[in-house]
């Protein structure tokens, strides 16, 4: 594993946003883990996010892209960052562009902010965590209305790989099928899992035989597939 994606991990843990322990989904379902992105909240955190999604946008595009676009409102802030990184980082050039909730009557107007989107720009959706896909079928008819833009991919912090309420795919794997678009993560939950399993982290072993063995349970009932 990419030491990126392991300095990750603790970086979720640090800023408790991986929790392990009883849990109810808003689907309903009761897991052993949770990812809660908002408890990222401070500069130094959001610098940091920015820093892993941009290594994880290198390895998966090679820096292949013109546009990052985060829906709002958490992918407006995640845009952002990770175009800064890219920059500092890469020395990658990426424009961002995010939108309104509601368009603008006034102004400039429009529901877009940033980056005029253009006609072959290549546009990368940036999220945090996707569970059934619906923000990015409302992200994508935007896009396409605003130009004749290419989906370069979708990025997400965490793949949880479970399959949606429907069907047994995965969510980026219904995406990636639906729309001919890459889509990847920072991490999968299965990395998590094999990277802290029996690990010490500050001198505890959060990840336990026990919690591996509910989060397998957890799996056999809600995992979904890739291909």
């Amino acid at each position: 594993m990419q030491a990126y994606k392991q300095e990750f991990i603790r970086f979720m843990l640090e800023c408790e946003v991986l929790l392990f322990g009883d849990f109810v989904t808003k689907s309903g379902r009761k897991t052993p883990f949770f990812v809660n992105t908002g408890k990222y909240r401070t500069g130094e955190q959001i610098a940091r996010l920015g820093r892993f999604y941009a290594e994880s946008i290198m390895e998966h595009t090679g820096g292949d892209i013109d546009v990052l676009f985060g829906p709002a409102y958490k992918g407006i802030p995640l845009a952002v960052a990770a175009a800064s990184s890219l920059y500092n980082g890469f020395n990658r050039n990426v424009a961002f562009c995010f939108n309104r909730k509601e368009a603008k009557d006034h102004g400039e107007g429009g529901v877009f902010i940033g980056h005029k989107l253009a006609a072959g720009n290549r546009v990368l959706i940036i999220e945090d965590v996707v569970t059934a896909g619906t923000s990015v079928g409302e992200t994508v008819p935007l896009l396409k209305a605003e130009a004749p833009v290419k989906l370069a991919g979708l990025v997400v912090s965490v793949d949880r790989q479970e399959r949606g309420k429907e069907g047994t795919r995965t969510a980026l794997t219904d995406i990636r099928e639906s729309y001919g678009m890459k889509t990847f993560a920072i991490v999968t939950m299965a990395e998590v899992v094999e990277y802290l399993h029996g690990r010490e982290i500050g001198g505890k072993v959060l990840l336990t035989d026990e919690i591996r063995k509910r989060i397998g349970e957890y799996y056999a009932q809600y995992g979904g597939t890739e291909v």
